[in-house]
């Protein structure tokens, strides 16, 4: 291997390779894709691989590397995806990352590296995948992050493959064809703190995760600008306020994890917000209420007391008219007995009473009578004056 000059590719992964990484790379100016990744190398990275002036992929995840990235790397400027995952790489990450203007995947993840994130990884223009995850950083995220524009402009025209595994939706899952579409940010699992990053520009954004750090303050109300934000994950951190109102806009969000924050007021219930139902997502926040807590908030008493009582007022009512009806037939029933039943039994009581009926009929009619008279006396009368 050591003797093809012309090589361009050397992809070796996925095998049971140990040993260092040999010595091979002061001759192959063409090279510009090596994937050593899963196997078993140990040592450290070559400085003689800062000679790969055309080297766009270097993927050497998933092996037992140790030591710092060295500094000759620095020389591979056209890189395109720079995947040391997965070792035991130490050190402080290098500034000279940011000279790197090409770079679409920078991947680092589960390695021991510490120190700041230098802010020069914010000159990454075209950077899609940042994952810092699982590593000893510590200090503030740089506030320059949101300018990742390369996760806020429409995806160009040129499309690319490669394996990747990224951590999305709660899971790891494997890219290949698609992984010119994913977008996120990942530093989970460090010792971060400060306020969170100002990334609401990062429209394109589809995973952020920030948990498992020491993030203090508010969750930003801006965070509903990332419109195709589809993973949040925002626990195990000191996060304190109310969960922010904008956050509805989010409708793309299918994984939500705030648990283990210091977050209060009411939980949202629109859009998206009605299908997270989990109640630990929104685990260890004292102060949070409302569905799908058991905790409710204030004022919920009185709106369930009082749909009550307007639900116990309907069933009166209802109660009151059924019984209304069935007490119409018997009530009719007595009624008639009561007034004809002793007409019935008694003969003299029944005599009377038709006495009384047959009497009260003359004396109306008599009373007809009469002013029947009367009004046809009075008409002619009238007709009489009329006709002199």
């Amino acid at each position: 291997m050591a003797k093809i000059t012309g090589l361009t590719n050397l992809v070796i992964s996925n095998n049971q390779l140990s040993g260092e990484i040999p010595l091979i790379w002061n001759d192959k100016p063409d090279l510009y894709e090596v994937d050593m990744a899963n196997n078993s190398l140990s040592g450290e990275i070559p400085s003689s691989m800062g000679t790969l002036n055309s080297l766009m992929f270097l993927i050497l995840s998933g092996n037992k590397l140790s030591g710092e990235i060295p500094f000759s790397l620095q020389n591979c400027k056209d890189m395109d995806s720079f995947d040391l995952g997965d070792n035991r790489l130490s050190g402080n990450l290098p500034s000279w990352i940011g000279e790197m203007q090409s770079l679409l995947i920078l991947r680092l993840r589960s390695n021991f590296f510490d120190g700041n994130i230098p802010s020069q990884v914010c000159s990454l223009s075209h950077l899609h995948i940042l994952d810092l995850a699982h590593n000893n950083l510590s200090g503030s995220v740089p506030s320059c992050l949101g300018n990742l524009s390369g996760m806020a402009t429409e995806i160009s025209n040129e499309r690319y493959e490669g394996r990747l595994s990224v951590v999305v939706k709660g899971r790891e899952l494997i890219y290949q064809s698609t992984l010119y579409l994913v977008n996120s940010i990942d530093l989970s699992d460090n010792n971060l703190s400060g306020k969170l990053p100002e990334i609401r520009n990062l429209s394109r954004l589809g995973t952020l995760n920030l948990s498992i750090n020491h993030f203090t303050g508010n969750i930003p109300e801006d965070i509903g600008g990332l419109s195709q934000l589809e993973t949040l994950d925002l626990s195990r951190n000191q996060l304190s306020g109310p969960i922010p109102p904008s956050m509805i806009s989010l409708t793309s969000l299918n994984h939500l994890n705030l648990s283990y924050n210091r977050l209060s007021g009411i939980i949202p219930t629109s859009n998206q917000f009605q299908t997270f139902n989990d109640p630990s997502i929104y685990r260890n926040n004292l102060a949070l209420c409302g569905d799908p807590l058991p905790m409710k908030c204030p004022g919920d008493d009185k709106a369930t007391t009082d749909s009550s009582r307007a639900g116990n007022e309907d069933h009166d009512d209802e109660f009151e008219m059924r019984w209304f009806y069935v007490s119409m037939g018997p009530g009719f029933v007595v009624g008639f007995w009561a007034v004809f039943g002793p007409l019935i039994i008694n003969r003299s009581w029944r005599r009377a009473y038709f006495r009384f009926l047959d009497e009260m009929k003359d004396r109306v009619m008599v009373v007809i009578t009469v002013n029947v008279a009367r009004l046809q006396k009075k008409c002619k009368w009238e007709r009489r004056q009329h006709g002199t």
